[in-house]
């Protein structure tokens, strides 16, 4: 488990759209800089963002599933 001052814990319904909002805020700076071909980060990220909440599933929930993270619920579930 990953340790957090935050109250609760990390789970996977928390850090799916941490990660996601990193990679879109990270492939804007790059279109902005570098070129407009770092449009398609963002672009893959929303993709996969609709997937997730469509299916439950993404390539990154693979990974942290095993890596023991526990799925978890909504963040402001108690």
């Amino acid at each position: 488990m990953i340790e957090s001052s935050w109250p609760g814990e990390w789970t996977i319904a928390r850090l799916v759209p941490l990660l996601a909002g990193t990679f879109v805020l990270l492939g804007t700076v790059l279109a902005a800089t570098i070129s407009a071909w770092w449009l398609l980060l963002p672009a893959l990220v929303g993709a996969n963002l609709l997937l997730y909440s469509a299916v439950g599933w993404c390539p990154a929930t693979l990974l942290m599933r095993r890596a023991g993270i526990p799925a978890g619920a909504s963040p402001n579930a108690r």
